[in-house]
């Protein structure tokens, strides 16, 4: 178990999760249910033996990496395997739902590679998406204005844009915010998001 950094994440987490399943706990010190969550985070991952990792990242001393996981609410948990997210869930949990988690991962019955909003799941414990993309509202506006032909020439001109932004994420805050947006826009559905999703990461860390 380990309280982790935006300058140890890559290391404690993205190349470690390479060798064992790692659960990343995003919490604050002011998060009420934060401090309900993580003790039993804390107690069922150390009854995994080694077999899983806890990882703990205070939100707030650590922006980047809750800029990378778009963080809007917490706690929030990801389970990340070979450096890509499998699962998770987010607001608090009662025990039996975290001892479900560890045990999907290490029996390997895991959905697989996820996007961070898929990782949070259709949970809605803390009442509020963690990923700042809410389709349910978006999608009447789209069926309202149809434009069969933009969507292809703007994700075309998007995915051109992140490809040119992702060199300057790490030390340039505009850039890194301009990138974030970029992806909202290109929407979870796309098949490139989570790819760009994951360049982020090894970008910024």
């Amino acid at each position: 178990m380990a309280d982790v950094t935006d300058e140890t994440f890559g290391t404690d987490v993205l190349e470690r999760s390479k060798t064992v399943p790692v659960i990343i706990d995003l919490w604050a010190p002011w998060c009420g249910p934060c401090t309900t969550l993580t003790p039993i985070l804390e107690k069922v991952v150390g009854e995994a033996q080694g077999l899983v990792e806890l990882a703990k990242v205070n939100v707030d001393e650590n922006p980047q990496i809750s800029q990378a996981f778009q963080v809007q609410s917490i706690p929030a948990v990801y389970a990340m395997k070979d450096g890509q997210v499998v699962d998770g869930f987010m607001g608090a949990q009662p025990e039996s739902e975290v001892v479900a988690l560890v045990q999907r991962l290490l029996d390997g019955s895991s959905a697989g590679p996820v996007d961070a909003e898929e990782a949070a799941g259709e949970d809605d414990a803390s009442g509020e998406p963690t990923i700042s993309e809410p389709q349910p509202m978006d999608a009447p506006a789209a069926a309202e204005a149809p434009a069969p032909a933009a969507p292809p020439a703007d994700t075309a001109a998007i995915e051109a844009e992140l490809e040119d932004i992702l060199t300057r994420v790490k030390g340039d805050d505009e850039a890194r915010e301009r990138y974030l947006a970029l992806l909202e826009q290109l929407g979870p559905e796309h098949p490139a998001t989570n790819t760009f999703r994951r360049r982020l990461a090894t970008a910024l860390f």
